[in-house]
């Protein structure tokens, strides 16, 4: 199985649980504030992640309950970066099927390679359903960060 922790990708600053929103665009907003806030992205980077919403649609929605915001590199990733936020109440990205959202994963990658890597980490921790159930579960930030950064050897 592949590896699902995050350890390395995501910092404590990167993780909010329990983030109260009032709908998808504070959801975006949550979790691009932290990659700007802490270097991964400029603040146009989290405007050009709403904007992918409003020009694309509910694409990011990929599994029930969960969505992963997120732009073109030029559009201001300084560094790779992912950011994880659990909402308090879920909110409708407008997907048919994966809505509402409770688990929001916003990255930043640098190019193809980068992006397909964080692609990659979020597949397997949404694969891994003891994983995603703590995750999804944490009530602090630190049972958040150490769920998702949780080494299972």
């Amino acid at each position: 199985m592949m590896d699902s922790s995050f350890s390395g990708i995501v910092t404590p600053q990167r993780v909010h649980a329990g983030a109260t929103v009032d709908d998808w665009r504070g959801a975006v907003q949550v979790v691009g504030g932290m990659l700007a806030a802490t270097g991964a992205c400029t603040e146009n980077y989290v405007a050009a992640m709403e904007q992918a919403v409003i020009d694309l649609g509910p694409y990011m929605v990929v599994a029930p309950g969960v969505a992963m915001p997120h732009a073109r590199p030029e559009a201001g990733v300084l560094e790779p970066g992912i950011a994880v936020a659990t909402l308090t109440e879920p909110v409708n990205f407008g997907h048919k099927k994966n809505d509402p959202v409770s688990l929001v994963i916003g990255f930043a990658a640098i190019n193809k390679d980068a992006h397909l890597a964080s692609l990659q980490k979020i597949v397997a921790l949404l694969q891994d359903q003891e994983r995603l159930a703590k995750v999804k579960a944490a009530t602090t930030n630190e049972e958040l960060y150490e769920a998702l950064t949780y080494q299972n050897n």
